[in-house]
């Protein structure tokens, strides 16, 4: 008894860990950040509700990225070979039936929060399918309004409206992506270039060095003036943003660039932050 108990604690785990690994490169660039640019954006953030935004969004980086990740094992296998596929940890059959069983999940989860939420969980499925099966992949505008999707949903999930602020702050965040989503491209470069993956770092590498060197600072200044940071914060801001371009410019390793794509993480987590310091001095 005591054995089939543990065996089916190690399989339950394994399910567990596999999830995870689908979603994992998700968490520092797009879940973490999100959760709280939701707490810092909303006037009024109803903070028990947290774990509901980090399920309803986990939920939908897991289908997306599921589908996703079925589209070239192949590619995968050379360039990220930790993920579930390639490892082996689970079949394409049974990912594609794990990712399609998400999709009533998903819409039945986001009803429950009403029909803004349940309309944007639509919107995402829809951008699924086109990034996926209609070469929504060739262009970044698929992946800037699924962001944008998540914040407002995330919003109305925490049982919040959407004010001024908190409306500046999604437009600021979609944006400041938009421009510098390129920057977890630069860890799998060398793998893209042997699959013949083609991203801007691939295409034009110098321009997309010049864009982390010159954009971060550029953003950091920008966003300091736009929320009104004190000398002292704006100061430790815009010279942490010129680290994080200047290290794109400067260390070119494989393993220099995954240090760089996670101080850049950092750095987009505090830019979801700045809404929530101008609620605390300036008020709404």
């Amino acid at each position: 008894m005591l054995s089939q108990a543990l065996d089916s604690g190690r399989r339950i785990s394994g399910h567990i860990m596999t999830l995870f690994l689908f979603t994992k490169s998700d968490l520092l660039t797009v879940l973490i950040p999100i959760t709280l640019s939701t707490l810092a954006a909303a006037p009024h953030p109803n903070v028990t509700r947290i774990p509901d935004i980090v399920v309803w969004m986990w939920l939908h980086l897991l289908k997306h990225d599921i589908y996703n990740q079925m589209q070239d094992p192949e590619e995968d296998q050379k360039n990220k070979p930790h993920r579930p596929l390639p490892a082996g940890r689970i079949t394409a059959q049974n990912a594609a039936d794990v990712r399609w069983l998400l999709v009533p999940v998903c819409l039945i989860f986001s009803a429950m929060y009403g029909s803004t939420v349940l309309a944007c969980s639509v919107c995402l499925e829809v951008l699924s399918i086109w990034y996926n099966e209609f070469g929504g992949d060739k262009t970044g505008l698929s992946k800037n309004l699924a962001y944008t999707i998540l914040e407002l949903g995330a919003t109305v999930v925490i049982g919040s409206s959407i004010d001024k602020i908190g409306a500046h702050g999604i437009t600021f965040s979609s944006v400041v992506f938009a421009t510098t989503l390129h920057a977890q491209d630069f860890k799998d470069e060398e793998g893209d270039r042997l699959t013949g993956r083609r991203t801007l770092v691939t295409l034009f590498p110098t321009f997309a060095r010049m864009s982390m060197m010159i954009g971060v600072p550029l953003w950091s200044l920008c966003l300091s003036r736009l929320w009104k940071l004190d000398p002292t914060c704006s100061v430790a801001f815009i010279i942490y943003g010129t680290i994080v371009g200047a290290r794109f410019m400067v260390y070119r390793t494989a393993n220099a660039h995954k240090q760089s794509c996670k101080l850049y993480s950092l750095w987009f987590t505090l830019v979801h932050l700045l809404p929530g310091y101008w609620r605390f001095f300036y008020g709404t």
